[in-house]
This record gives structure tokens, sequence and C-alpha cells, in this order.
């Protein structure tokens, strides 16, 4: 079962300054790969790869890793939609996978690539996303708030399904009109006391609608 877990990093002002950088670079990127998608009708992830990696590493600097991420990226909001051409906003958020993201639970800190290089940045989680963490898998994205101008990982998270009980018991139970209720153990529930219950208060809504005063009426909300 795939959860996510959401922390808030926790950078220094030139950290926060490199992270956003980042996102800025990397969006970019992501714009000009959409630019050729768009005017070549090319949408698939390799594709898009073949023609602009070599290109793109060569004229950006960015490691191959993010460079490969935002072909992804592309080839992604592409799938969604390809009657329009698409926009990245400069600072939206980036996935980085176990090469380029590295996490220190024991610590509480992460190792992350950014274009001022490797950043070690502390952060901070609650209890339950400290316990998702320790099954933290695949992908997590670098997403940045422009309200609280924070920064935030939001982590995939495999978590094991729990164990299944073996059990040799099972009850049986057959739903019916008279016996409303027969478990295979040989229980019986009877109708007719929920028959009578439903009749008896079926009479009383009949004669509180009747009465029409305001007490029936408040009577009849209760019912």
């Amino acid at each position: 079962m795939k959860l996510i877990a959401q922390v808030r990093l926790n950078p220094t002002p030139e950290q926060a300054q490199a992270l956003l950088q980042t996102l800025e670079a990397a969006n970019t990127l992501c714009n000009r790969i959409s630019e050729f998608a768009w005017a070549e009708k090319v949408f698939g992830k390799f594709a898009l790869q073949q023609a602009l990696y070599h290109q793109l590493r060569a004229e950006t600097g960015i490691t191959a890793q993010v460079v490969v991420r935002m072909f992804a990226k592309v080839s992604d909001a592409y799938k969604l939609d390809k009657e329009r051409k698409r926009t990245f906003k400069p600072r939206g958020a980036i996935a980085y996978d176990s090469r380029i993201l590295h996490w220190y639970t024991n610590k509480g800190t992460v190792s992350i690539w950014s274009v001022d290089g490797r950043l070690h940045i502390p952060y901070s989680a609650g209890e339950r996303q400290q316990e998702l963490l320790q099954y933290q898998q695949g992908e997590s994205d670098l997403v940045y708030s422009q309200t609280t101008k924070e920064f935030f990982l939001l982590a995939v998270c495999d978590i094991p399904d729990p164990d299944q009980r073996q059990t040799d018991e099972a009850l049986g139970i057959d739903m019916g009109v008279t016996n409303i209720a027969v478990s295979s153990d040989g229980d019986i529930s009877s109708s007719q006391a929920i028959e009578y219950t439903r009749k008896r208060y079926a009479k009383l809504r009949k004669s509180l609608q009747q009465c029409g005063s305001k007490s029936a009426k408040r009577h009849l909300k209760k019912m």
C-alpha cells in the first residue's frame, strides 16, 4: 500500500535560495522541452530524450538525472492534454529519485541535489510521518509553498499490508423476512419484534400528523 509522507524542510537562507534556483532552472528546462514537443508534436518521454538530451545537458549543466526527470514531467503533462501547449510555473514541484535525494531518517536530514551542489538539510516531521518514512521508496517531490514561503518533501512510502489472520471458523448469516437473521451456528433472530416496533411508530407518526399542533410537530422531528 502506497502512502505519502509530508515533511517540512528547514534550510538556511542560502540553502533556501539554492532550492528556489533549482526549481526555477528545472521548470525553465521543462518549458524548453515543451516548446519542442508542441512544435514537433513529439510527446513521448524517450522520443524527447533522444532529440534533446545531449543538447540540454551541454547547455544547462543540470545533472543528468534531473534532466531525465524533467523529460518525464513534460511527457506526463501531455498525456493529460495534447490539445494545447503545456507551460510550467517557475517554482512548480519537481520529482527526485534516490540518486539525487537521500533520506537520513536516523538524523532527520536529507541530502538533496541543487544547482549549488548537494545540500544537507534538516527536516521536521510528526510521529506518523516518521513512521511512514521508514518505508520510503521511489520518488519524492520537492514542493515550494508560495503562501508560507516554505519547502516540503512529499515522499512515496510503500507500506506492507497488514497480516491476514488465518482462522478455521466462519459464521454465515442468512437474511430473511420472517426471521431477520439466521446464523450458521443455529441462532435465530425473529423479525416479529422489529415489525411490531415499525407498526407502532407508523401509527404514532400518523396520529401526530393528523393532530398538527406545534407539540406534535416537535415530536415528529424527534422521531
